[in-house]
């Protein structure tokens, strides 16, 4: 990520439509069945403005009349880093601490439990120069002759374009106004309309708070904005072009641009920083040269040519994905209808939920696109210099459960930031493993930013947190799986699992009470004592080694796999049995069956995981619904969203939804964000990938179909979701039965299918052969050879 740039267009020309085909085939959907609206503006950014975004640059819309306001930012634009005013130090001790980490180790060897605080005084230290995620400002839009009343306003969000839109009645004309975030053009696009020509007048301008240096000047209808961060220097640009048909264009001194009695208008703003993903400055290029060539790249398109580039490349991704769980379209705004969702009527309620769970994809087709950073705590979006939790990277669940859903939505291009990001943690997270731990590999804790923030902090309960990179490893593994991508294995993922694998190769400790190795001092996000072999930490490091040992042979690094087995078969697997039956969160039997604190990091086996099922370990699945049913149902938004997928890899497919409906209910704001609160997105993400969870399944190696299907979900059909094996998977079910089921493989091979439908008699045809295929079938499982990019079709004979 050589030096940021974003881009935003916003567009009021009339310079003709999207070409046909793309709008027709927009037009071949019910477009009210995903789409967000409103009978109001927003007031309030963080629950009601309507989120647009490419990745590097978002946008929130409010529709306001008068004076509009779109929430601008630029995903590299923080405080902290290299050159805050704070000072930098990467997280690292500023003075040696030789022994330290084993002063602490004794101390948890001889004590068994060790409080928060007693640790965070031997191994943390105050943060400096961490610093925080900034808004780049706001476009501000002052209509010239603002009407005193409107009528018939709506105000949208329609999913399927990725467009927000506004429209509204004043003095018997309508306007209309469009807004869209392009990742092809790195553009954010808004058109504003009228049904009589001359009526288009406002005064467009860009504020920002005031922890920055700031000038602005206006020119031949092009207004800049630059500056620099108080805190640590970091540079931005925006370019801000008027292009007007019709009526008058002025630049006025203050830097703001004027339109008046125009047909239509276009303002361009590309936006940029210099940050750089470069270890250890963080720092490229003045961002002037590439604001400015996109800026001017994005204007001479014209509307047409943006919008049309701009549905191709979100119809890719949004597309291949389509669920019916028998909703209709509601005709109330969508705050009424969540508000209403307790009572409402079935097809309503399905309609909220189908909506929520395509909502999740786009939301992350717009907050993580290449080239950008990936999706923090609040995706792209973001209105204060001081956000929750610095809108960081919390990597002790939040940024993983960001991309939950990537891989099984259809969605694997969007990790590709996520990739980029933990690559880049590798290089300071050597440094921080070889300095505090004596470590090879790397490593990194509880949470970090965009400057390689890799070693601890002094909160208590939340300082200490190695196994993160092991956790963000798994994604990698899953990103293998999912697509069987040999050359991705071996040049991405392999390389980080092995330096992870060196990190506790020489981390883990030899546990006097039995002998086996476990993590110490060992944490269970963000509750209890330090101690030996906490089970989230043995359950993690078992699944790191599990993912080597069962590549390091393909990848021609055999002695290795080797040495890695020795230690997963001394390893402390972290799946004990307590006395109440509950799968033990500690290594002694010291869980409360009182305590609902809302991380149960303890099932991390289960999910996301896959050293717990149902049907190859049902003591220990047994165990971990125990535990889940004493913790309850309440919690923070992600903490439900996470419950939705624990319960459906417990196959209990009701208790799942009860976790989706509780999270409708309890933890969403009228413009469907996930509430903590605050806004927190990880709950959307975690209950988009819970909802694809109920509807298939593939983590035990076989293609489980509609493994934890609610009674409320009768009947329906989906389209594109994926299974591990490089399998995309299609099913229609009626009455909770699978009727039938496609299934499109990318590689050469034996495929494994689950569903009720085999205990009937079926048929399965090659469609491109038309051929029936001879199967293999042991009760409710069916194996057959699959040929790569043929299509398959399982039906009741």
């Amino acid at each position: 990520m050589r030096g940021s740039v974003a881009a935003v267009v916003v567009a009021g020309l009339a310079f003709g439509v999207a070409a046909p085909d793309v709008e027709e085939a927009v037009a071949g959907v019910d477009q009210r069945a995903l789409t967000l609206w409103y009978d109001e503006p927003a007031t309030d950014w963080e629950t009601e403005s309507l989120p647009i975004g490419n990745g590097a640059l978002g946008g929130g819309v409010f529709g306001a009349v008068a004076r509009e306001r779109v929430q601008l930012n630029e995903k590299t634009l923080w405080t902290g880093g290299p050159g805050s005013a704070q000072g930098y130090d990467f997280g690292n001790w500023t003075s040696p601490r030789p022994d330290a980490l084993r002063h602490v180790r004794e101390l948890v060897e001889r004590e068994h439990r060790v409080a928060p605080d007693t640790v965070a005084a031997a191994l943390g230290q105050p943060r400096r120069g961490f610093g925080a995620y900034q808004p780049f400002g706001e476009l501000g839009l002052a209509l010239t002759d603002p009407p005193a009343e409107v009528t018939d306003y709506r105000r949208d969000l329609d999913l399927t374009r990725a467009v927000a839109s506004v429209s509204y009645r004043a003095d018997g004309v309508r306007y209309t106004r469009e807004y869209f975030a392009s990742a092809v053009d790195g553009v954010i696009v808004a058109r504003f309309s009228a049904d009589r020509p001359g009526r288009i007048g406002f005064t467009a301008s860009i504020t920002a708070p005031d922890n920055r240096s700031r000038r602005t000047t206006a020119t031949g209808g092009r207004a800049t904005f630059t500056g620099a961060l108080h805190d640590n220097g970091m540079r931005f640009e925006s370019q801000l072009r008027l292009l007007n048909r019709g009526g008058t264009r002025t630049d006025n001194a203050d830097g703001t641009l004027t339109v008046a009695d125009a047909d239509s208008a276009v303002l361009v703003l590309a936006a940029g920083t210099d940050y750089a993903a470069d270890y250890p400055t963080y720092r490229g290029p003045d961002p002037h040269d590439r604001v400015q060539r996109t800026v001017d790249a994005a204007s001479a398109q014209g509307w047409h040519r943006l919008l049309d580039a701009h549905l191709r490349d979100h119809r890719a991704l949004f597309d291949r994905v389509r669920l019916d769980l028998g909703q209709r379209p509601a005709d109330v705004p969508t705050d009424e209808l969540l508000r209403g969702y307790a009572t409402a009527s079935a097809p309503a309620r399905r309609a909220l939920e189908a909506l929520y769970f395509q909502y999740g994809r786009y939301l992350l087709i717009s907050s993580s696109r290449p080239g950008s950073l990936p999706a923090n705590l609040q995706g792209v979006w973001n209105n204060s210099v001081t956000p929750p939790w610095s809108a960081d990277y919390h990597v002790n669940i939040n940024l993983q459960m960001n991309y939950w859903p990537a891989a099984t939505t259809n969605l694997a291009e969007t990790t590709g930031p996520l990739f980029d990001f933990v690559d880049g943690l590798r290089e300071p997270g050597a440094v921080t493993a070889r300095e505090m731990h004596g470590s090879r590999g790397w490593v990194v804790n509880n949470e970090t930013n965009p400057f390689g923030f890799t070693g601890v902090h002094d909160w208590a309960t939340a300082f200490w947190f190695p196994e993160a990179g092991a956790w963000l490893a798994q994604h990698y593994f899953e990103h293998y799986l999912f697509t069987g991508d040999r050359r991705f294995l071996r040049e991405r993922a392999y390389p980080v699992l092995k330096e992870l694998a060196q990190f506790w190769l020489d981390g883990l400790v030899v546990d006097p009470r039995d002998g086996k190795l476990v993590v110490t001092p060992g944490y269970s996000p963000e509750h209890g004592d330090f101690s030996a072999g906490a089970a989230m930490s043995q359950q993690i490091v078992r699944q790191l080694f599990a993912n080597v040992v069962s590549t390091a042979d393909d990848v021609g690094d055999t002695a290795f796999g080797a040495e890695v087995r020795k230690a997963l078969d001394r390893l402390d697997p972290g799946t004990r049995i307590g006395s109440w039956g509950q799968l033990q969160e500690w290594k002694e039997d010291w869980d409360d069956p009182t305590n609902t604190h809302r991380h149960v990091s303890h099932l991390f086996a289960l999910f996301p995981g896959n050293g717990i099922s149902p049907r190859t370990t049902p003591d220990l699945a047994a165990a971990a619904k125990t535990s889940l049913t004493a913790r309850g149902d309440g919690g923070t938004g992600w903490s439900k969203a996470w419950k939705i997928n624990f319960w459906a890899r417990l196959l209990d497919g009701d208790h799942a939804h009860k976790m989706l409906a509780e999270q409708l209910i309890g933890s969403t704001t009228a413009n469907l964000w996930d509430t903590h609160p605050p806004f927190q997105i990880d709950g959307n993400f975690g209950a988009t990938s819970g909802v694809a969870e109920m509807l298939l399944q593939s983590h035990d190696g076989a293609v489980h179909v509609l493994p934890a299907l609610p009674r409320e979900w009768r009947a329906g059909s989906y389209t594109g979701l994926r299974a591990r094996g490089d399998v995309t998977v299609d099913v229609r079910w009626s009455e909770g039965r699978a009727r039938e089921i496609t299934l499109t493989t990318g590689h050469d091979g034996p495929v494994t299918v689950r569903s009720t439908l085999f205990t009937d008699d079926f048929r399965l045809v090659d469609t491109r052969t038309g051929r029936q295929v001879p199967t293999r079938t042991d009760r409710d499982s069916t194996t057959f050879t699959a040929r790569a990019g043929h299509r398959y079709v399982v039906a009741v004979a």
